[in-house]
């Protein structure tokens, strides 16, 4: 220290340094000491150090500073920590002369940029703070105090400290500067440099990372280092690239075997069957040779063989007289590991040596390609011709068929009839053709010429009466006359065999002469007028359509869904808020509202129940926001901004605005009234009466409500079950607009408003990171709202501080599942609490789930997973000290059941010892009838029980 006396004459000297440690920083300065305040060597506790004291109370006008020497700054550390340890000696020891004694000290500090050596200027010096002990020394007792004061705000190369004594027995023991870093760290594969911590105008400093070797990031990773020195609020992460995976904070290529195809934080896989394993760090697996995968196979699968042949192919003749055969086979012996077997058919067609595809005209039932099963029919063969048929098995690796193949012979029966066709038609008369499929030519032999078997009658007659005309024909066409005008016939053709009898197949066609000229064009003039007037039809409807859909329309429809047309707009805006109150709200006159009881206050002023008597309308109940007196303009208009918010929505399950009274001096805002309040309240009074369906039937209104705010681009930003009101039909309605405004005015509104802590439980993570809120934000607040109603209304992340949150969500914790909480709701939760925005679910996709839910009550039956000490936070054995309970009511009062305190005593359980011997049966006879209430303690008694036993274990 240099010590200077301005009373006396300055005297400058270096006697003696203090020893300086760090916490979180790095050493700072020496001290040097001089005259007035004197050294002195002291022993405590049997070691001995210096300390520099100034004792001088007997002497008035007492102004005696110490001062250390340059203290350089680190460029970052403009906040420092000055730890002092004294003894102060009480003014009450000394005899009555000592008029001049104090008993505090002050501390002074003055920036420079380059030590000045001995110079000392009082007045270059601030003060920093006025240092009182808490304990004073006596004759008989030595008291030690430890006192820190923060100097802010340093911005040049460094600064002295200088200590004022005023007339007080003051020694200095030790003083440590210091200042708080954040130390240099690895999360989750991103690397942070040391950081030094802001000040209080900089709560959190943000610090970019760098993702380690063999890691990558698609955002750049970062990180809050708080004022305190600890690391909060990781945003983004690094994973392991393909082939590498995480190990001890560090990226390890895949070892040989394993692979790793895609950035991630999975660890490497085994190789899957048939692939090659033989290199480290591999995206995937080679197939060994003779092993494949299909190209939709992904590459990570396991590789599969060609199948090999179908076995057994036999084939049997069912109609051989109709060209019919039926072909089965068994499975291949060897599928290559595959399920996704197939068959194909092929079929060719020899005259004498020469073969060829059998073309079109052959017929597979049920098919040729494609089949799963081991068989198919084949109709449509010609006689006198050989068939050969191959079956080949498919599968997705199959780069070549492996087959089995068949000869037919096919009898010498009568060529088929293929088609029939109409050439020309009259009113009276038919010209008819038809083909007939290829003859075998047979060397040396002649070829016989076909004739023609064609029946054919009215299709409108009688079965019974019915008369059938037969022609015997040479030729494959024929002309019918005198047939009757606009009737249908029914005509069948069939070659005939060479004794002259029916053989082969037939064919059977529909055909019907045209009508007289006068009837068609009637028909077509009918047709026409039809079409005509359909068109007419629709046109004056698509006219009446536009007429009542104009611009000024609610509602418009798209490919999605009906949207609202109407678009939140920020009254905020607004030059002159009084003109968007007016605008948005309906101005109700004073003597229109009789005012009730008091039901709550808020941040403005009372609320009240009250009753709305406008004329011509019937008077309803309502609640009545008013402003407090001695507001300032601000404060109105931050009033009634709520006002105007709430004005531009209309929907049954967002609180509706009945107006408002700003035209006199008592403004007011007046709301429906809700006759059952906060939601939270509410569920907390009703604790177990609910089932899980009417709970999702809550629910449902709540979403369907922040459905329409998020169509309408507003983002809530403080959806709590608190701010959810019930009427007494029990439909929920989404209420507190007032965040918004707090949110964008205070750029420090993620952590405070004027109306108190920001609820971080409930507020996801992009939005306490960056401080912007969207309807994904609002839709993680959402999961926490299903929580809260499911448990009803425990305070989410039970009594854990605001940062412990925030660390605890940042490593992936999530609530558990409350008590008896259906699976499909609890999985819904956790999708609202994704941590990447884009993937949780919008709220149209809500509200459709949670009405499928509602249509299938039985999709609520199967319960969550649910462990009763961290779901309920129910403690052990031991209360929050650590220490057991030391009676059944404290016990009660931990788990909030203490209004049965009463019925534990009556019935005799009045230690903790009877309390573990209890069983459900002995809850409900001491009077515990609601379930929720009974699951509550009987949980809590498993998990007494359960840590009564890990102790035992433990003990023994």
């Amino acid at each position: 220290f240099t010590v200077i006396s301005i009373r006396c004459c300055t005297f400058i000297l270096f006697f003696y340094s203090f020893i300086f440690s760090s916490f979180k920083g790095v050493y700072i300065s020496n001290l040097v000491v001089l005259f007035q305040w004197e050294v002195t060597q002291r022993t405590l506790n049997g070691s001995q150090f210096y300390t520099y004291s100034v004792c001088n109370v007997g002497e008035r006008e007492q102004d005696n500073w110490l001062r250390t020497t340059f203290i350089q700054r680190r460029p970052a550390a403009s906040r420092v920590f000055v730890e002092l340890q004294f003894i102060v000696r009480d003014c009450n020891s000394f005899d009555a002369t000592s008029l001049t004694c104090k008993e505090t000290f002050n501390l002074f500090t003055s920036e420079s940029d380059a030590d000045v050596g001995t110079t000392f200027r009082k007045g270059q010096f601030k003060k920093v703070a006025t240092i009182a002990p808490d304990e004073i020394t006596s004759k008989n007792e030595l008291r030690i105090n430890t006192e820190t004061r923060v100097v802010e705000n340093l911005s040049r190369k460094g600064f002295y400290l200088a200590f004022q004594d005023i007339g007080a027995c003051v020694a200095l023991l030790s003083t440590r500067v210091y200042y708080k870093t954040c130390p240099a760290t690895v999360k989750s594969l991103a690397s942070f440099p040391e950081t030094v911590a802001g000040g209080e105008n900089q709560a959190l400093r943000e610090v970019s990372g760098v993702c380690v070797d063999n890691a990558v990031s698609e955002k750049l990773p970062r990180i809050y280092c708080t004022v305190d020195g600890e690391w909060v609020v990781p945003v983004g992460q690094c994973q392991c690239k393909p082939g590498y995976e995480e190990v001890k904070d560090a990226c390890q290529e895949c070892q040989p075997g394993f692979f790793k195809a895609v950035a991630s934080g999975d660890k490497c896989e085994l190789c899957p069957a048939n692939t090659q394993r033989l290199s480290s760090g591999v995206l995937f697996c080679p197939c060994m040779d003779g092993f494949y995968r299909a190209p939709t196979d992904p590459s990570t699968g396991p590789c599969s063989g060609l199948p090999s042949a179908p076995r057994d192919l036999v084939a049997t003749t069912t109609q051989l007289s109709a060209g019919k055969l039926l072909l089965t086979w068994s499975p291949p012996e060897d599928t290559g590991g595959r399920i996704d077997i197939t068959y194909s058919i092929e079929c060719q067609r020899c005259e004498g040596i020469v073969c060829q595809p059998c073309g079109e005209k052959i017929r597979y039932e049920p098919a040729s390609t494609g089949l799963t099963d081991t068989k198919v029919s084949v109709s449509e063969l010609d006689a006198h011709l050989n068939y050969t048929f191959i079956v080949e098995a498919h599968s997705g690796v199959s780069l070549f068929a492996s087959q089995a193949t068949i000869l037919y012979p096919v009898s010498s029966d009568p060529p088929k009839i293929t088609t029939m066709r109409v050439v020309e038609r009259t009113s009276t008369s038919l010209s008819l053709s038809w083909d007939v499929s290829p003859r075998p030519r047979v060397p040396n032999t002649q070829v016989r010429p076909i004739r023609y078997e064609l029946t054919f009658r009215k299709k409108d007659d009688n079965l019974d009466m019915t008369t059938y005309i037969v022609l015997i024909l040479e030729k494959n066409s024929v002309q019918i006359n005198d047939l009757a005008p606009g009737t249908a016939y029914l005509f069948r053709v069939q070659a005939l065999s060479s004794d002259g009898s029916p053989g082969g197949s037939s064919i059977e066609e529909q055909f019907e002469t045209s009508s007289e000229v006068i009837f068609g064009a009637a028909v077509g003039g009918a047709a026409m007028l039809f079409v005509v007037v359909v068109i007419l039809f629709l046109r004056r409807r698509k006219r009446n359509s536009n007429s009542r859909q104009g611009p000024e329309d609610t509602y418009f429809s798209s490919s999605e869904q009906l949207k609202p047309l109407k678009t939140y707009v920020d009254p905020h805006t607004y030059e002159d808020p009084n003109v968007a109150v007016l605008k948005f709200a309906t101005e109700i006159h004073p003597s229109h509202i009789t005012k009730q009881k008091v039901i709550g206050a808020g941040e403005f002023g009372e609320v009240y129940r009250g009753i709305l008597k406008v004329p011509a309308r019937k008077e309803v109940a309502v609640a009545i926001k008013t402003l407090k007196p001695g507001y300032t303009e601000k404060q109105r208009q931050d009033f009634l901004s709520e006002a105007s918010i709430m004005g531009q929505f209309s929907h049954q399950n967002i609180i509706r605005l009945e107006g408002v009274v700003t035209k006199f001096k008592h403004a007011m805002i007046v709301t429906e009234y809700m006759e059952n309040g906060a939601l939270d309240r509410y569920l907390k009074d009703h604790d177990g009466e609910f089932p899980s369906f009417q709970l999702v039937g809550m629910l449902r209104g709540i979403a369907a409500g922040m459905k329409y705010l998020s169509d309408m681009s507003y983002v809530h930003r403080d959806l709590a079950a608190r701010n959810i009101l019930v009427n007494n039909t029990l439909e929920c309605k989404v209420s507190d607009f007032g965040l918004s405004r707090v949110l964008e005015d205070n750029p420090e509104g993620t952590y405070t408003t004027s109306g108190g802590k920001i609820p971080i439980r409930w507020t996801a993570p992009e939005a306490i990171a960056y401080r912007k809120f969207t309807s994904a934000s609002d839709v993680w607040s959402f999961g926490i709202v299903m929580w809260e109603v499911m448990a009803f209304g425990e305070r989410p992340y039970w009594d854990m501080s605001n940062h412990e949150v925030m660390k605890a969500i940042n490593e992936a914790f999530r609530l558990p599942a409350p008590m008896d909480c259906p699976s499909t709701v609890y999985q819904l939760m956790l999708q609202c609490w994704l941590q990447d925005r884009s993937k949780r679910p919008r709220f149209g996709d809500i509200v459709n789930l949670l009405d499928k839910l509602l249509r299938s009550p039985d999709s609520l039956k199967t319960i969550a997973d649910f462990d009763p000490r961290i779901s309920i936070r129910l403690p052990s054995t031991s209360g929050s000290d650590g220490s057991p309970f030391r009676s059944v009511s404290e016990w009660l009062e931990s788990i909030k059941m203490s209004q049965y305190s009463e019925n534990f005593t009556c019935a005799g359980v009045v230690t903790m010892d009877h309390v573990l011997q209890m069983k459900n049966e002995d809850i409900k006879n001491i009077g515990v009838r609601l379930p929720g209430h009974l699951k509550r303690i009987a949980y809590s008694i498993l998990g007494l029980k359960d840590q009564t036993s890990t102790l035992s274990v433990f003990a023994v």
